[in-house]
């Protein structure tokens, strides 16, 4: 299957990149550059792991005002508090639409940072970089200033298919819906009448166009990044997968990403 994904890779329209295919054991396969990426928006992923630990050990609640006149930590966390892409903006009443917003989840490590009387840097190291063994560092916004290796990637996958590290519970969270049913913009992909997020992860339910493949479950999460970057797991088969690229996300990732994914889940699902 190696040479599969080296192949796959091959055509694609970058100067590097990388991939990576989990199972509940661990890495099934991997192929491509083992160097340092962008991980941009896939950090947000680290980001709700870490915010949710710090609500199990209860320094925080869901449901502590954060944001937004009416919002809580649980609409920072699932992109339902109404604030803006990059400010403090509100466009919308909280609960009532799903707007992606960057800003939205800097305030949520803020204020868990702020319970763990830690920096945010410190934040994500202490509760999940150290503990899955990942060497990956954060330079700037915790919503997308995370850099790091394919099989920092693939570690994070692996913990999100196959809880070890953290609590079952945290990942639950991350990948269960909150909101469910609101209308908004699926980055990339338009608008989606449902546009279903868990508390860090988006969820794919019946989203079409997508950026994993037709085939994978709707019960599948994840998240890309604008630097061309994604991960999801698909617990329907007991498969995730993630990729990094040296090329932003652009009509070459939605053309490339499905057709990966597609391989995957027919050689290992």
């Amino acid at each position: 299957m190696t040479s599969d994904l080296s192949a796959v890779l091959d055509g694609w329209p970058v100067d590097r990149a990388a991939v990576a295919v989990i199972g509940p054991s661990g890495v099934l396969t991997a192929a491509g550059d083992d160097g340092t990426f962008r991980w941009a928006s896939v950090t947000k992923v680290v980001t709700a792991l870490a915010v949710l630990d710090v609500v199990a050990d209860g320094l925080l609640s869901l449901d502590t005002p954060a944001g937004p006149e009416g919002a809580t930590l649980r609409h920072l966390l699932s992109h339902a508090s109404g604030v803006a892409m990059d400010s403090d903006d509100v466009l919308a009443a909280p609960g009532t639409r799903r707007i992606y917003s960057n800003r939205g989840i800097e305030i949520a490590a803020d204020l868990a940072a702020e319970a763990a009387a830690l920096s945010v840097k410190e934040l994500l190291a202490q509760r999940v970089l150290e503990p899955l063994g990942m060497t990956s560092t954060l330079e700037g916004s915790a919503a997308h200033g995370m850099s790091g290796t394919i099989a920092d990637l693939a570690a994070l996958a692996a913990e999100l298919l196959t809880p070890r590290q953290t609590l079952p519970g945290v990942v639950v969270g991350a990948s269960t819906c909150a909101f469910p049913g609101l209308p908004g913009v699926l980055p990339g992909y338009g608008r989606q009448t449902t546009n279903d997020w868990g508390l860090g992860c988006e969820i794919k339910d019946g989203k079409s166009p997508h950026w994993t493949a037709p085939a994978n479950s709707p019960a599948t999460f994840g998240h890309f990044g604008q630097s061309g970057s994604f991960l999801w797991v698909d617990p329907d088969v007991q498969l995730a997968c993630v990729s990094l690229a040296s090329k932003g996300f652009g009509p070459w990732a939605v053309d490339s990403w499905p057709p990966l994914s597609s391989t995957v889940l027919r050689q290992f699902g």
